[in-house]
């Protein structure tokens, strides 16, 4: 964790560097110059020694390994062939996600966002109804296991991966505030709203406000032409990087923990679990034939014999529960599987790279201004606007308002032909670029039409409202991101368009079946789908599918296996699916021990 005396003795290094520049300076050893010198043009550089730990991580030492099956392919899907790969150092949370800490999460969304921005709020709300069954009484847990404190360090679950991909977004921005305020460069924001909340991304553009109160005491700026003191900058080192999703191969390496199974270079066993052996108990002299991971163990057998339960858990355990792995990670086999980041495709370890593999990068750029300055934070919430329109009517299989079980009346009809047009006009404005003038139309539907007289549709108002949520894709206080455009990386060899998902699977170079269609290959490329895969025909794959990873409470001992891959929508949700974060190492692949 971040240590109080080693951010004090850092920080106490930086100002020294900066305020005392009359001593004796660095010089650059290329132009001899003097570095954080006032006299000649005062480019500061500050004091580092390595990455610090950020609160709840753990440094895993990055290497090679074979990813991959390590189980029989009972299933003869062939998704995980074995492939050997590399994965670079990084950070991973040492237990997933607990219930205690997205409540904090939620808390927090409350005061900032309160009344004002309630689909914002809906949207993080985890679905506690994941645990109701037709056939079982699990209503104590729809009502308790979220929010009552016998369960406060049970892994959350009923989140989705994008809730979990916001969780981790927000968790980077407290820590960074956390970070500056005890530097004294950040004011402590006691009562944070949405339009002046500290964002770390809207910190670093120092034209940007409204990122909470600037101290007194901020960074010492030298540049003769500033003015006297200025924000951190990336330069510093003082801010860390993102906390996200581990990639599917990060996840899997950091699962099978060979650091504790290797002789110098050798692998001494290829473990098919992330402990040794074959079995799930373990063969230590003092718990002899304990298990070691939270399973079922069979059917109908969740937890074993009264007076000698097997893993002491009829559903999830808390986090801290069983051994660690060689890692010091608590159950990446068994509570419960988990999100990663990755987008699902059956022959991913036939194309990835061997360095890093990752599929589903889609590449952003921040919108600018027409001086060409990065644009001024979000005022508004910014839907997926087309996701929207397809969501609601536009989909023979999952339209809200096609798949009703009743008819609509006539002011129901007249509100999906509203919200319809409207939704049309917004698209036309997005596409234009006219972006500020879609979020306000987008506001101006939903108050007018959505919001005007619920009266008259109140029983698929709520419902709307709620299917609306989960198309935000940016919230007040964050800055304007849009895909980079094929014309701006005409000059690049690596890569052209912004969404790279299908690359090699689903595009147009692996496809066959189109007659050799470009332009409406690229048009339905374009829209963010792949008809490869005749996604709810004959597939449920589609851009949509992420791996999850890792077996669960639920989940027999096959699944225990690192290699194991499964795929879930993004917008869906289980009671036995939660998530842990993960943050890059930056610089030497080996910390400081």
């Amino acid at each position: 964790m971040i240590k109080h005396k080693s951010l004090f003795i850092l920080g106490m290094l930086f100002f020294t560097a900066l305020i005392f520049t009359s001593c004796g300076k660095e010089q650059s050893p290329t132009t001899g110059w003097n570095y954080n010198d006032s006299k000649n043009g005062g480019f500061q550089v500050a004091p580092y020694e390595e990455q610090e730990t950020g609160p709840g991580l753990v440094l895993i030492e990055g290497g090679t390994f074979v990813m991959g099956r390590t189980e029989q392919d009972v299933h003869y899907d062939w998704s995980n062939q074995p492939r050997r790969t590399t994965v670079p150092s990084f950070y991973m949370d040492m237990t997933e996600v607990r219930n205690l800490d997205y409540l904090e999460y939620m808390h927090w969304l409350k005061r900032v966002y309160g009344d004002d921005n309630l689909r914002i709020i809906q949207k993080a709300l985890p679905d506690t109804l994941v645990w109701r069954d037709k056939l079982a009484f699990n209503e104590p847990y729809v009502e308790y296991y979220l929010r009552h404190p016998a369960y406060r360090d049970y892994p959350v679950v009923g989140v989705n991966w994008l809730q979990a991909r916001d969780y981790c977004a927000w968790r980077t921005d407290r820590v960074n505030e956390y970070i500056l305020v005890e530097f004294g460069i950040l004011e402590h924001q006691e009562t944070p709203t949405s339009d002046n909340h500290f964002n770390t991304d809207a910190y670093m553009v120092p034209s940007i406000t409204g990122i909470g109160e600037e101290s007194e005491h901020q960074l010492v700026d030298i540049s003769p032409n500033g003015s006297g003191y200025r924000r951190a900058r990336m330069e510093d080192g003082i801010l860390l990087p993102r906390y996200r999703l581990p990639t599917e191969a990060e996840w899997e390496y950091a699962a099978l923990g060979l650091i504790g199974n290797t002789m110098y270079e050798r692998v001494v066993e290829r473990r098919l679990y992330p402990w040794n052996g074959h079995i799930t108990r373990t063969d230590a002299s003092s718990n002899y034939g304990d298990m070691v991971a939270n399973f079922r163990r069979g059917r109908g057998d969740y937890m074993g014999v009264a007076g000698n339960l097997n893993d002491a858990a009829s559903i999830t355990a808390p986090v801290y529960a069983y051994w660690p792995n060689d890692y010091g990670l608590y159950n990446m086999a068994g509570n419960v599987a988990e999100w990663v980041m990755d987008v699902y495709r059956p022959l991913t370890f036939e194309d990835m790279d061997d360095y890093n593999s990752f599929r589903g990068s889609v590449f952003k750029t921040y919108v600018r201004d027409n001086t060409g300055a990065i644009a001024d934070k979000l005022y508004n919430t910014i839907y997926d606007y087309e996701g929207i329109l397809n969501w609601m009517s536009n989909n023979e299989q999952t339209g809200f308002f096609d798949n009703l079980s009743y008819e609509l009346n006539d002011d129901e009809q007249k509100l999906k032909a509203d919200l319809t047009s409207g939704l049309d006009a917004i698209i036309k404005l997005n596409n234009d670029r006219k972006y500020e003038e879609a979020a306000e139309a987008m506001v101006d539907l939903l108050e007018d039409k959505l919001y005007g007289n619920p009266s008259d549709y109140i029983q698929i108002a709520a419902e709307i409202a709620k299917g609306f949520s989960e198309y935000i894709i940016a919230q007040p206080g964050e800055l304007r991101t849009r895909d980079v455009t094929i014309e701006e990386n005409l000059e690049r060899r690596n890569y052209r368009k912004a969404n790279n998902i299908n690359y090699l699977d689903g595009d147009y170079a692996s496809n066959y079946s189109r007659d050799n269609d470009w332009q409406q290959w690229r048009d339905d490329d374009n829209d963010g789908s792949s008809k490869m895969y005749d996604y709810s025909n004959t597939s449920m794959i589609n851009d949509n599918a992420r791996v999850y990873k890792g077996g669960s409470w639920k989940d027999g001992a096959f699944w225990l296996s690192p290699g194991a891959r499964r795929f879930l929508d993004e917008h869906q949700e289980t009671d036995f699916i939660g998530f842990r974060c993960a943050m890059t190492r930056v610089g030497s692949p080996i910390g400081n021990y």
